[in-house]
C-alpha cells in the first residue's frame, strides 16, 4: 500500500509532554485540573471546564510555555522524511488550534485540526469553539469528545480525493481509538494495551513509522 497521509495526535505523540499539563504546571492549577479529570462529566464537557483556566492570558504568553515542551525524538527526521515522498501531514489533536499551528510552522506540517480558543482584545476569554461542534459520537466508544478525529480522517480523504486506506493515523489516548481504527494503518504509540487493541502495530519510537512507507 502507498500511503498518501499521515495524522498525529499531538500531545504524548508529536510532543514529549501534554500542553494543558505544561500550563497547569507553570500557571498554577495543578489541583484544579486533577480535581475536574475526576468529575463526572462527559469528555467534552471537561474541556469546556479546563479553557476557563486561561482566561485573561495573552496567546504569546501561552506559546512561550508550550515551546518548552520537548518534541520526540526523531519527529524532524520522520517529518522531513515524509514531506521526501510526498506524505500529506496533519496534526489532530482535541488540544488547542493556536498551539497545533505553531507546532504545525515548526515541523511544516500541511493541516491542523484542534479546538479554538476565542479572545478578545489580544486576551483568552476562557471560552472554547469545539472542533466537534455537532457533538458527534464516537463509533466506537459511543463517546463525546471536543474533536472527532475519525471525522476529521473523512475530512482529510475527501479534500486529498485519497481512500482510508492510504492514510497511517498514530496516537496514545483513547481520543485517537476512532482514528487508529479507521486509518488503513494505525499505530499505537506508547499506548496502553486498550488503545493497543485498537491499533495495527505498536511503537514506542516515533522513527518506526518509516518502516510503513
Amino acid at each position: 500500500m502507498k500511503y498518501k497521509l499521515v495524522l498525529f495526535d499531538m500531545d504524548g505523540t508529536l510532543l514529549d509532554g501534554r500542553t494543558i499539563y505544561m500550563f497547569a504546571e507553570k500557571i498554577g492549577f495543578k489541583d484544579e485540573l486533577k480535581h475536574i479529570l475526576k468529575i463526572d462529566k462527559k469528555f467534552y464537557e471537561i474541556t469546556i471546564e479546563i479553557a476557563k483556566f486561561l482566561k485573561g492570558y495573552k496567546k504569546e504568553e501561552l506559546i512561550t510555555i508550550f515551546k518548552t515542551i520537548p518534541l520526540q525524538k526523531d519527529v524532524e527526521l520522520v517529518i522531513n522524511e515524509l514531506k521526501k515522498r510526498n506524505i500529506k501531514t496533519a496534526i489532530v489533536t482535541d488540544s488547542y488550534h493556536f498551539v497545533a499551528d505553531d507546532l504545525k510552522k515548526r515541523l511544516g506540517i500541511d493541516y491542523t485540526y484542534a479546538n479554538k480558543l476565542i479572545s478578545v482584545n489580544g486576551r483568552f476569554t476562557g471560552e472554547i469553539i469545539l472542533n466537534n461542534h455537532e457533538l458527534i459520537k464516537d463509533y466506537i466508544s459511543d463517546e463525546i469528545y471536543s474533536i472527532c478525529k475519525s471525522c476529521v480522517l473523512e475530512k482529510l480523504c475527501k479534500i486529498l480525493s485519497i481512500s482510508e486506506k492510504e492514510t497511517i493515523a498514530i496516537g496514545d489516548g483513547i481520543v485517537d481509538i476512532s482514528m487508529l481504527d479507521k486509518a488503513g494503518l494505525g499505530i499505537a504509540f506508547n499506548a496502553s494495551e486498550k488503545i493497543q487493541k485498537h491499533a495495527n502495530v505498536t511503537s514506542n519510537n516515533i522513527i518506526s513509522l518509516l518502516n510503513y512507507i
